[in-house]
């Protein structure tokens, strides 16, 4: 059984989002959450909210347990950028890109091995 959340425009780019989460991908859902607790990252405080509304998907909707949950993908895209300016030297303007994301996190059950 799989359970998935979503997230969309991320006030982050893709690439700082995609730093935190390849730490966490693979991990068991209460583990990952413990390692983003403590990473100094503005994306693992996003990543951490996603995986909390992704367990509490599988508690409430499927009836999993949450001990037996682990990240089975994860995953950011771009989103949509803002486009603004700065003034430049020389009545020229600097252009900003301000850059979102979406991220999708798949939660799995890990599967029991019969003997």
């Amino acid at each position: 059984m799989e359970v998935s959340a979503h997230v969309h425009g991320l006030p982050i780019s893709a690439q700082k989002i995609r730093l935190v989460i390849d730490e966490v991908r693979g991990k068991d859902a209460d583990q990952a959450l413990a390692i983003l607790r403590f990473m100094p990252k503005k994306g693992a405080k996003f990543v951490s909210k996603l995986i909390t509304s992704a367990i509490a998907n599988a508690e409430n909707n499927n009836e999993l347990n949450r001990s037996d949950l682990y990240v089975s993908q994860i995953f950011a895209g771009e989103g949509s950028q803002m486009k603004r300016m700065k003034a430049g030297s020389r009545g020229r303007y600097k252009p900003r890109l301000k850059r979102s994301s979406h991220v999708t996190v798949i939660l799995a059950e890990h599967e029991l091995e019969e003997q």
